[in-house]
């Protein structure tokens, strides 16, 4: 009897041990898995860029203000609330992030930042990507997009407004186009042209992926 008091001490002991190993490969393995909190929140706003950016963006183009200067406003706001958009002080400059709403890019607090057109079309931004700017100590603005949104590819018609704005017509719809794009690819009226629009929802800007002269 008394053997057998000691053998199940013995495996009590056994298990109380099992069961700190356990707990201490758990901790260890706890500690490999620790991700630094800059790449989380990197990662988390991509990730609701992709999901979250276009249904936003669809309410705020639906309901476009009238008054330009509100419109810009309320994409600051929204862009702020949804993607934690920041502005902050770095060795490098002052950095902001913002949404590219198809000519210039909205900061957090709905002010507007102008862009080269040039940029803009060669980096072929589409209206709600999300961009980071760095205005460096000399005043210098550079630009980096950090978040773009899902992509539709559509083929239309070159086409000009009557105040002299490029458009892209598809349809029944017509998209702005800016004229830097189309100046590059040396369009004309009537040419084939290929844009880049959100792949969800209403954009009143196209970005030009390319234009296909019309036959002679």
């Amino acid at each position: 009897m008394i053997n057998q008091n000691k053998n199940e001490e013995r495996d009590n002991e056994f298990d109380l041990n099992e069961d700190e190993e356990k707990l201490l490969d758990s901790s260890k393995k706890s500690d490999s898995l620790t991700i630094p909190k800059s790449k989380v929140i990197l990662a988390k706003k991509l990730l609701q860029n992709i999901k979250e950016n276009n249904e936003h963006l669809i309410q705020l183009l639906t309901d476009y203000l009238s008054s330009e200067e509100e419109t810009a406003i309320g994409i600051g706001q929204l862009a702020d609330e949804k993607f934690n958009l920041s502005e902050a002080a770095t060795d490098e400059g002052r950095v902001i992030e913002g949404v590219f709403d198809g000519e210039n890019m909205i900061g957090p607090d709905g002010k507007q930042y102008s862009m080269p057109a040039n940029y803009a079309s060669k980096s072929k931004l589409v209206e709600g990507d999300i961009l980071k700017l760095t205005i460096t100590s000399r005043g210098t603005f550079v630009y980096k997009q950090i978040g773009p949104i899902e992509r539709a590819r559509i083929v239309g018609k070159l086409d000009r407004s009557s105040s002299g704005d490029y458009l892209a017509m598809a349809d029944g719809k017509k998209w702005k186009l800016l004229t830097a794009s189309v100046t590059y690819y040396k369009g004309e009226i009537g040419d084939e042209v290929v844009i880049l629009i959100p792949k969800t929802g209403e954009s009143k800007w196209a970005a030009v992926e390319n234009i296909v002269r019309k036959a002679e």
